[in-house]
């Protein structure tokens, strides 16, 4: 592998930017990571084997990419900023590591052959959790992510009762969720307002088994957030159209006290009440 800087060094990375007229774009969330050891975090993260397929999602200058390229099988790297692309495809030399200039939000996944595959980035903060909801909705899901993360975002998405909210069930429904370590903002340049945590997001089918219809479900879990801080009993009946009646029998039936909040049901609770709901 042939490695024309030192993706981790701040002189290398300015002096790279400035050869191609090049700033850090605040727009596309651009902080390159400069900690080499919290790259082997991420890596050690995911588990990656030389058996693995590896999508990398804005591989930047390449700090992942490079090292995901002499780790993995296969690494696809889409990139939306087109210097930064072409950057990284004259500086990386792997026959497994491909570079494609794209929008991952907008791309199509079922156009790369992806099987069996890992989600890794170091991913801007302005796009997190559309992208963590494009994958987990995917037919074609990663087996795992493993993202960088505002420090914040991370501790939403791994929340539990009485500190639940509608991106902690979004994600958990999906999957289990790990926070692997955090990472000081010190670690980037340009430097972020915030630390970031490196998240694992493990795909799991269990609770999928049981919902058949994943709009329904949401339209539960979306009223019964509609407002945080009223009791559930108010927030369904109100967005669901119910009867204060029917829906205090609805909630009874689960043994859910009416007087509950959103942020303290469990996923299991969410459940039950998609499966006991009729229009």
């Amino acid at each position: 592998m042939l490695r024309t800087m030192d993706v981790f060094s701040l002189k290398d990375i300015k002096n790279i930017l400035k050869e191609y007229g090049i700033r850090p774009s605040k727009r596309l969330g651009q902080n390159f990571l400069i900690r080499e050891d919290v790259a082997d975090k991420v890596l050690e993260a995911g588990e990656i084997s030389s058996s693995d397929t590896v999508l990398e999602i804005g591989p930047g200058l390449g700090s992942l990419t490079f090292k995901l390229a002499a780790s993995a099988k296969k690494v696809i790297a889409i990139e939306k900023d087109k210097r930064m692309a072409d950057i990284l495809k004259k500086s990386i030399n792997h026959p497994n590591a491909e570079i494609i200039r794209g929008d991952i939000l907008k791309f199509n996944i079922n156009d790369l052959d992806l099987r069996d595959y890992k989600i890794i980035s170091n991913l801007p903060y302005c796009i997190s959790s559309p992208v963590i909801r494009k994958f987990l909705e995917e037919k074609k899901k990663p087996k795992l992510m493993v993202l960088m993360l505002q420090k914040e975002v991370a501790q939403r998405i791994k929340a539990k009762p009485p500190f639940m909210n509608i991106l902690a069930v979004s994600v958990q429904i999906y999957a289990q969720v790990e926070i692997k370590g955090y990472v000081s903002k010190k670690s980037f340049w340009p430097e972020p307002k915030v630390d970031s945590a490196i998240v694992k997001i493990i795909i799991k089918d269990n609770y999928l088994k049981e919902i058949k219809d994943i709009d329904m479900f949401f339209k539960i879990v979306k009223a019964g957030f509609s407002h945080p801080r009223k009791q559930i009993l108010n927030n369904f009946s109100k967005v669901l159209k119910l009867e204060k009646k029917d829906t205090e029998r609805w909630l009874e039936k689960n043994n859910i006290d009416s007087k509950r909040r959103a942020q303290t049901l469990k996923i299991e609770e969410w459940l039950v009440l998609y499966k006991t709901f009729h229009v």
